[in-house]
């Protein structure tokens, strides 16, 4: 138990290092449009600009999203192949189920699919079980997870979601939740994937997303719904759109998927999405890379933009995007 609490803290610590590292400004204030949701936010994955939000740092039941933070701890364990074994806990648990029989042995690996295409609660228990020793244990590791990162306003109880008093988050620490599981690449494949055949990866069986988005949104990439009595219809979305993640959360909004899709058209509509080459920003340095980089950021349209950096340290500096009005959009430290 304590190495795996010693693993999760040390992600937990590079995670707290990238966020230093894209700190940034709100750009955006509540629209007026109408938007059925009582809680709803569009980021820029990248930058993490909030281009829209509406009730977004309120503490609310959030379902099954919270299961967007179980993988994301599940994938720091290092235990991806890795076999658990179905509890009987696991297995009688209410609500969404892949149906997971006790005695069961899965890898770590299939049951991430099969916690987040199928929503599955028996497999987020297995999880918990497995990695931690017990649902309290997990549900530790997961609350010592938001202080790292700084999402102040959550509490995790269990690792599915079911409505208990103190499982809360709001929709901008999803938000942020959801921007950390999108830098990893085993993340991102779990929650674009539309169907996977048991031979892939030498799975008990096959899965099906039931995740409307990803057919409903041509470029959707993932991410996670939720429903309880409590927290109503929820959604977390990503969508890759030019060169980096759109993440929309919808809390308690009954008309989910068109709602997404108002929200993802509203700011496609209101922003234009910039992506600079890092060799143009550092024109007068020659960057040791072999991979491009982008400084990714939005702006109002019609806004024009300007970009200065200073050096901090050797090799370190602070890049800051301002507008028309001089107004700091977003600013960003960088190692070159």
């Amino acid at each position: 138990m304590k190495k795996v609490l010693i693993k999760s803290i040390s992600f937990l610590a590079a995670c707290l290092i990238l966020f230093m590292n894209l700190l940034t400004v709100e750009c955006s204030a509540k629209s007026k449009k109408y938007v059925n949701a009582r809680n709803a936010i569009v980021i820029d994955g990248d930058s993490k600009q909030v281009l829209f939000e509406k009730k977004s740092y309120e503490p609310v039941p959030m379902a099954s999203t919270t299961k967007i933070l179980t993988t994301i701890i599940a994938l720091n364990s290092g235990r991806l192949d890795e076999k658990f074994t179905v509890s009987k806990n696991a297995a009688s648990i209410r609500g969404s189920k892949v149906g997971y029989k006790a005695g069961e042995e899965l890898t770590l690996k299939e049951l991430m699919f099969g916690l987040m295409l199928r929503s599955g609660n028996d497999a987020a228990i297995t999880i918990a079980e497995g990695i931690s020793g017990s649902v309290e244990n997990f549900a530790s590791t997961m609350r010592e997870f938001a202080k790292v990162i700084g999402v102040m306003d959550c509490s995790f109880e269990s690792p599915h979601g079911l409505d208990s008093q103190n499982h809360y988050c709001s929709a901008y620490d999803l938000a942020l939740i959801t921007s950390v599981g999108m830098e990893n690449p085993l993340f991102r494949e779990i929650v674009c994937t539309k169907e996977i055949k048991k031979d892939k990866y030498n799975f008990n069986r096959d899965y099906n997303n039931i995740n409307k988005i990803l057919w409903r949104i041509q470029d959707a990439n993932g991410v996670k719904t939720g429903y309880t009595g409590q927290a109503g219809k929820c959604l977390v979305t990503s969508i890759y759109h030019n060169n980096r993640n759109i993440i929309i959360v919808t809390l308690n909004a009954p008309s989910r998927w068109e709602t997404t899709e108002q929200l993802y058209n509203m700011v496609k509509d209101e922003y234009d999405f910039i992506s600079v080459d890092y060799n143009e920003v550092f024109k007068d340095l020659k960057i040791n890379d072999n991979e491009k980089k982008y400084l990714n950021f939005a702006v109002k349209k019609g806004d024009n933009y300007k970009i200065k950096k200073d050096k901090m340290a050797e090799n370190v500096y602070k890049i800051v995007v301002q507008n028309n009005e001089g107004k700091t959009i977003m600013y960003r430290v960088v190692t070159i």
